[in-house]
């Protein structure tokens, strides 16, 4: 377990970190994210369930310019490692518990938006000290500075992983044996809502009257096209 944590919150960081700050490399993305932490606890394919689902669930709000949407990243990650650690914790196993800590874990998300928000507001007191800094000729002083923005946000990120984990392990268990039987019936119904909010959110930000025909176009092509492969 502790490994599995541990693991997780190396993810955490790097992914976190890609999030906004250096690289933006996209793996910061649930549905990169995910699966990457899944299959470092030897579980890829509960990654992959948990990325598709939180992928197009906010992929219409980025963390682009002042935006400061919810985690998306920390909830994917933790959620994988949740799945997997109290997976072998309670003995359970299966859409039911992946489900449960999916919906503790993206209400528990929404702390990343304060976390994110107090270090964007930190880092911008670090520019006055960067100029100060620079007017002294002390580039060193400067790097430090630097530094320290990058501290800010790996903490925020490491912050709402912790607080996303911490309050699963203490909320799931307790509700498990009473959510058990309910979710068993509606799983794969609840499985498919995931992609159809997600798809009616891109559907809702889509501006060009045209662009929704093209949409619905390729969709059935692509769908026809999987079908006679």
């Amino acid at each position: 377990m502790t490994l599995s944590l541990t693991l997780g919150a190396l993810v955490s960081l790097i992914c976190g970190l890609d999030r906004v700050a250096i690289l933006q490399m996209m793996v910061s993305r649930p549905i990169v994210a995910a699966p990457l932490t899944a299959l470092l606890l030897g579980e890829p394919l509960v990654g992959l369930q948990i990325g598709v689902m939180v992928e197009l669930l906010w992929l219409a709000r980025l963390p682009v310019g002042a935006a400061v949407p919810p985690d998306d990243t920390q909830v994917a990650i933790a959620s994988s490692v949740l799945v997997i650690a109290l997976g072998q914790s309670l003995d359970a196993s299966g859409t039911e518990l992946l489900l449960l800590c999916l919906f503790v874990a993206i209400p528990l998300g929404k702390v990343g938006q304060y976390f994110d928000r107090y270090a964007r507001e930190y880092n911008v007191r670090l520019v006055k000290q960067v100029s100060s800094a620079l007017s002294r000729g002390s580039f060193l002083a400067a790097e430090g500075q630097h530094l320290r923005g990058l501290i800010s946000f790996s903490l925020s990120s490491l912050g709402t992983y912790a607080v996303i984990i911490l309050g699963g392990w203490s909320i799931i268990p307790l509700l498990w044996p009473y959510v058990q039987q309910p979710l068993s019936y509606s799983s794969s119904w609840m499985q498919l809502a995931f992609p159809l909010v997600g798809i009616t959110v891109i559907l809702g930000t889509i501006n060009v009257s045209r662009a929704i025909t093209l949409f619905c176009a390729a969709f059935c092509m692509s769908f026809l096209l999987m079908w006679l492969v």
